[in-house]
């Protein structure tokens, strides 16, 4: 597979020390992989205005490809991963200026299905950045390595010939020297683990093709374990070895789940369209794993909102009257309260603090502010004149939102 890699002049002369800095310690107000630091939504190191402005202010606006992936926000430097034509790209860019610093792409041509046809070419899988790698699941089942600092592939792995039949959503997952992700599809998948340096493969799973939904790694009763939901099952894996701990069925509504599990104290907060909200806990007792509800709700349901947990209330977007905010007690399963109707069909969510932002797919970001009372909205800002599905990344004063296909910086002041 042919791979094109062009470095630009703003780049020039830092390629050692460059190696060196990309693998230091994250910062505080790094975006590094789906759903931030600890894949939670949450954001480190925002600075709130005194004053939230009328309107917020375009730094910069730059095309930058096809797809949903969150933008990666490391150091000075913004990662994406788009589609160029039949090219799957990679690019760094300055965080402040936008200016493009290196840009890797390899083919990736393919043929969407007619019931994703409305939500483009992709690529809808986040990167994810670790200790100096960049490493991208593309539409096609192509996983692959990159060097943050110089743009370099350092290792890749084909396409597959069984794919998922909506394409490829699920972010990979690095942990340790591990990087996990599903890759296949229906009759021949595997929920794989990578060497992260070599790209060899440490184990495989094979006992359920993938969802669309991202995993997190948790510990539980003792055991550091992934949990993910499959195409019809929510299960947890020992990242040790790749062990089917235990499973739950799980299936939704044309088997588009598309959610992240949430950990909550000593609980599993499971999500899925049509199916409630539901709490349980892994239990392990006498060499056996099993999984016990403590709570459910059908009263909101999640499909393709990931809500944000704050203070021990999830609030979301529920896909029930065709868009309602909500807020839920993670401790009792209650519904404390449900927003106004027909308010979006889907809203990327993020939370720094109480204050919550939620970017909704028509291009305005709701900012609230958490309460149990009731809906608190503080400001509703126009950022996008074309759909936005991905998350919006906040690092400080800074917000990037990627719309259809470019990539634009918003400031507070």
């Amino acid at each position: 597979m042919a791979v094109k890699h062009r470095r630009f002049p703003i780049a020039s002369g830092c390629a050692a020390t460059c190696s060196i800095l990309f693998a230091l310690q994250l910062s505080a107000q790094d975006w590094p992989q789906w759903r931030g630091p600890n894949r939670d939504g949450a954001v480190a190191g925002f600075r709130e205005p005194s004053t939230w402005p009328e309107r917020l202010k375009q730094q910069w606006r730059v095309e930058v490809g096809l797809g949903y992936a969150t933008p990666l926000v490391v150091g000075q430097r913004l990662y994406v991963f788009t589609r160029q034509g039949e090219d799957e790209v990679m690019t760094a860019l300055d965080a402040a200026a936008g200016q493009a610093i290196w840009r890797t792409s390899y083919a990736a041509p393919f043929k969407m299905t007619p019931a994703t046809a409305r939500h483009g070419p992709g690529p809808k899988s986040t990167p994810t950045y670790a200790n100096g790698r960049l490493f991208t699941l593309g539409m096609t089942n192509i996983v692959t390595a990159f060097d943050a600092a110089t743009g370099t592939q350092l290792w890749q792995k084909p396409a597959t010939k069984a794919q998922p039949m909506y394409h490829t959503a699920m972010s990979p997952l690095v942990d340790g020297n591990l990087m996990i992700v599903h890759v296949g599809g229906p009759g021949d998948a595997a929920l794989t683990a990578f060497d992260v340096a070599t790209g060899n493969v440490r184990w495989t799973w094979t006992g359920d093709s993938p969802a669309y939904g991202s995993p997190i790694v948790v510990d539980l009763a003792g055991t550091r374990q992934v949990v993910t939901f499959t195409h019809q099952n929510l299960v947890g894996l020992a990242v040790a070895s790749g062990e089917l701990l235990w499973r739950r069925p799980f299936r939704t509504p044309s088997d588009t789940t598309a959610q992240t599990p949430i950990l909550h104290g000593d609980t599993i907060i499971q999500n899925g369209r049509e199916n409630g909200v539901t709490a349980f806990r892994v239990v392990h007792r006498d060499g056996t794993w099993t999984t016990q509800d403590v709570w459910q709700t059908k009263e909101v349901s999640l499909h393709m909102t990931n809500g944000v947990a704050v203070d021990g209330v999830l609030y979301g977007l529920s896909h029930l009257n065709s868009g309602q905010y909500f807020a839920l007690d993670l401790g009792t399963g209650k519904v404390l309260w449900k927003g106004e109707p027909r308010q979006a069909e889907n809203a990327g969510m993020v939370r720094a603090g109480d204050t919550i932002f939620a970017l909704e797919d028509d291009g305005e970001m709701v900012v609230m502010k958490a309460s149990r009372a009731g809906m608190n909205v503080v400001r509703r800002y126009e950022v996008a004149d074309s759909q936005t599905w991905a998350q919006p990344a906040i690092s400080g004063g800074r917000v990037y939102v990627k719309d259809v296909s470019h990539l634009t910086l918003w400031t507070l002041s």
